[in-house]
């Protein structure tokens, strides 16, 4: 599991200040674990991107006040579509792991039969990979990091 930067806050902090803080350190994250994420030999990679998004969405929910309504409402909802798209590729990569996990624990008739549903899931997640693809492009992530720079920026205005 993606292990999360520990976020230090001080009591006399401005929230405005702390939302800031959290919401860069969030989107860090989210930006860290974007290299090799359609690489399906390692699903720990998309694993981990999904979490961070979710930690990032997370913040930037809680902390909304704190931020200017048409550029939170922006940022928002491109993490959300990254997110779902990180979220159909995950639940592609989890259902193969328990069928290739299955097939060890049943007669061969049964691990044929699992080896097909595993095909098939591999080719869905082929196609979850190359929709995902465009979300994690440098390009798109160049400007999702430049849109919630910006919108760390603005915190409390």
């Amino acid at each position: 599991m993606a292990r999360a930067r520990q976020v230090e806050l001080d009591c006399d902090q401005p929230f405005a200040s702390a939302a800031a803080h959290v919401v860069e350190i969030r989107a860090a994250e989210v930006f860290d674990h974007s290299e090799g994420v359609l690489d399906v030999a390692d699903v720990e990679r998309v694993h981990d991107m999904r979490v961070a998004t979710r930690r990032l969405r997370a913040a930037l929910e809680v902390f909304d006040s704190c931020f200017p309504a048409k550029r939170h409402r922006k940022a928002l909802k491109r993490v959300k579509a990254l997110a779902d798209a990180l979220g159909e590729r995950r639940d592609l990569d989890v259902e193969i792991e328990l069928l290739a996990g299955l097939a060890e624990e049943v007669d061969e008739p049964g691990r044929n039969a699992l080896a097909v549903l595993v095909g098939e899931r591999r080719g869905l997640q082929r196609q979850a990979n190359d929709e995902l693809a465009p979300f994690v492009a440098p390009k798109r992530l160049k400007k999702l990091r430049r849109r919630l720079a910006k919108l760390v920026a603005k915190a409390g205005a």
